[in-house]
């Protein structure tokens, strides 16, 4: 009993419809029922959940959080895993957050707030959103969410209780998915893990996929996503960019949305062709300094490969395609390591004579011969000790090419991977002859190197060449300022969209309605709009005609936003002397939407409903050009209360918010 009113038992539901498959959704049958015709997502997330989700679980306890739950197999095979989608609508108007976040530091909090918002949740545990066991307020034990107490402790339940678990769910950081869309079809995801992220059966470009499929069948509008993403201690976003012009995000058509500290698409561009471009050569010792470690791991990446390396974004490629052939290609047991790749070097080999190589190899015979015949010289020792025979490029030919050559009567040159996965070399008895089918004739370096070493080689370059805080001491200073300007601007940039309706939908659809685009004008009717909500799409019938679009307009966009229920369209803009009998296939052509323009009647109480960045009244503006919430730490001038970025006012991020601040305008004027 909760509150005095019995609880209804949550029981398991059985599945009966055949589940669709999660790496193939939509099927074709999905297709038939959302065509290509363009149509709101307030009417196709309907249609999707009377299609696909089992009903949902008694709602007593928390009528403006309801839950549906629909599993997915995942592959064709009878025995595979199911993967469950839940969906929780919820009610706004009741809600305990109703203005959204996200909207506002993506440049959508001048929209309404929408009267509905869908959350699209996979959990990691695979139970249901509105599960039948919770932790108890009491003692953390589980407890059915139909038992008025707690057996363990003799907590009582409360409605309370409920709705809080019910939230804490929405707000888990642990979800494999977590998209919400609200009523309108401007849309945000939240959250993606993979199996680094707790995933035993889904990638996260699985996961993503299915998002993206399921966006496009549901009639979103607008999605964006904040990438904050990181992997082995490295921004995703930053190394992505430099490697493909783009967030991993782009592969699906996420663009740029908005950047923090006034960041702009160009600002972005510009970034990520200077960083990615970046020569090589910019971390080359200079003059007669020593070489340090970074230059000699660019230069064996660079004698390894059989493409010329010479910007940031091909030494990065480079590493990142030898990480993914060794998990996409595990060696069986029986194969060596070193067996299978072969490095092609004949643009180089050709750049010296036979006499430089001689001369070269030599000088590398000679000092393995200084040394004990049991010692192994790893590859950077052993370049290190001719460093003045030859060019850094001839001396990593030479190297590569060492193995099974006579350094002496009765001495040949063998090769090993040391444990770290380095090359290392040392003098063995033996002939060139019985050396040259050997399966290190070329040498294999790349198959050498294990997982682990690649990504600690390419940690290591992220940090010497993309962090800003520390590539100061690895970047030549000519093009020190420049790299790490860039670096901080492609960080500085979070915010990207992806836009599914880019297109105007065709006025006559395919099954004879009339589809048409609404605007609402309420510029001149309220000062408390900054500016137009997004159009609605209106869908009528054939014969439709003036009055039925403004009945239309009115019900669809009291149904989207709070703030409208209480309004009335009464003139269709720029039609005022047309009968409103006129039927709009007469009237329109093919390509144009409508505005109308009406009032809100009696007095509106829902007046807090009219941004998605709520009702507080507040003034952005930063040394850096913003004049809106990014999302990134702020404060106000204790003098004139306008807001701007800590980190442009000289506050580090690790440092605390002072007890008292005065922004450099007042301080000017105080002064």
């Amino acid at each position: 009993m909760v509150h005095g009113r019995p609880c209804k038992r949550l029981v398991k539901r059985r599945v009966t419809a055949e589940v669709t498959d999660f790496l193939t959704f939509p099927t074709d049958s999905d297709l038939e029922l959302y065509p290509e015709v363009a149509k709101p997502f307030r009417i196709k997330v309907t249609s999707f959940l009377a299609k696909h989700a089992l009903a949902p679980p008694p709602s007593s306890l928390f009528p403006h959080l309801v839950a549906w739950q629909i599993p997915f197999r995942v592959g064709d095979d009878a025995g595979n895993a199911v993967v469950c989608l839940d969906v929780v609508e919820e009610d706004v108007a009741r809600s305990r957050s109703p203005y959204c976040d996200q909207c506002r530091v993506v440049g959508w909090s001048g929209n309404p707030v929408s009267a509905k918002r869908y959350h699209f949740i996979i959990k990691t545990d695979g139970e249901p959103i509105a599960g039948c066991n919770k932790p108890c307020a009491g003692c953390g034990d589980a407890v059915n969410m139909g038992d008025p107490r707690c057996k363990t402790c003799n907590h009582l339940m409360t409605a309370e209780d409920v709705e809080d678990w019910i939230y804490q769910q929405l707000e888990s950081t642990t979800h494999l998915l977590h998209g919400v869309i609200h009523l309108n079809g401007y849309g945000h995801l939240l959250r993606v893990n993979g199996r680094e992220g707790g995933s035993k059966i889904l990638s996260g470009r699985h996961i993503l996929n299915f998002w993206d499929r399921l966006c496009k069948v549901l009639g979103a509008r607008k999605v964006s996503v904040m990438d904050v993403s990181k992997k082995n201690g490295m921004d995703f976003r930053l190394l992505h960019a430099v490697m493909k012009g783009h967030p991993w995000y782009g592969e699906w058509g996420y663009k740029f949305g908005a950047g923090s500290f006034s960041r702009t698409v160009d600002d972005y561009n510009a970034a990520v062709a200077y960083l990615s471009s970046m020569p090589l050569s910019s971390f080359r010792s200079q003059g007669r300094k020593p070489r340090s470690q970074l230059q000699d791991l660019i230069s064996f990446y660079q004698s390894v490969s059989d493409h010329d390396l010479t910007t940031l974004r091909d030494i990065f490629l480079f590493i990142a395609s030898l990480i993914q052939e060794k998990r996409q290609s595990p060696l069986r047991v029986d194969e060596h390591p070193c067996k299978k790749f072969k490095v092609s070097d004949s643009n180089t080999s050709s750049s010296w004579t036979a006499d430089e190589k001689k001369h070269v190899e030599d000088a590398m015979f000679k000092v393995l011969r200084a040394v004990s015949v049991s010692t192994w010289i790893s590859w950077r020792a052993l370049k290190g000790a001719v460093c003045r025979a030859g060019a850094p490029e001839l001396l990593d030919h030479c190297l590569r090419k060492l193995h099974g050559k006579e350094a002496a009567p009765g001495l040949v040159v063998q090769t090993n991977v040391s444990g770290s996965g380095g090359i290392e070399y040392r003098l063995e008895p033996g002939s060139a002859s019985t050396q040259t089918n050997t399966s290190f004739q070329i040498l294999p370096m790349t198959s050498c190197l294990s997982e682990k070493r690649l990504l600690q080689d390419l940690k290591y370059f992220y940090q010497c060449m993309l962090q800003p805080e520390t590539m100061v001491s690895h970047v030549a200073p000519p093009c020190l300022d420049r790299a790490m300007s860039s670096a901080t601007t492609i960080l500085d940039c979070k915010q990207f969209i992806k836009d599914y309706q880019p297109q105007d939908p065709l006025l006559i659809s395919k099954d004879n309605t009339v589809n048409i685009l609404c605007e609402v004008d309420l510029m001149e009717q309220s000062g408390d709009f900054s500016h137009n909500p997004p159009a609605e799409m209106l869908l009528l019938s054939a014969n439709a005609t003036i009055a039925d679009l403004k009945l239309e307009a009115t019900r669809a966009f009291q149904e989207v936003y709070l703030i409208f229920r209480r309004f009335q369209t009464e003139e269709l803009v720029g039609y005022s002397g047309v009968d409103e009998s006129t039927q709009l296939k007469l009237l329109f052509g093919s390509t144009e939407f409508v505005r109308v323009r009406g009032k809100f009647l009696g007095k509106n109480a829902l007046v807090k409903y009219r941004m998605e960045r709520g009702v507080e009244r507040w003034i952005v503006d930063c040394l850096c050009g913003a004049k809106d919430d990014d999302g990134e730490r702020m404060l106000a001038c204790d003098m004139c209360s306008i807001w701007q970025h800590t980190r442009c006012s000289g506050i580090p991020d690790s440092d605390g918010v002072p007890a008292k601040f005065s922004c450099h305008r007042c301080r000017s004027w105080k002064s």
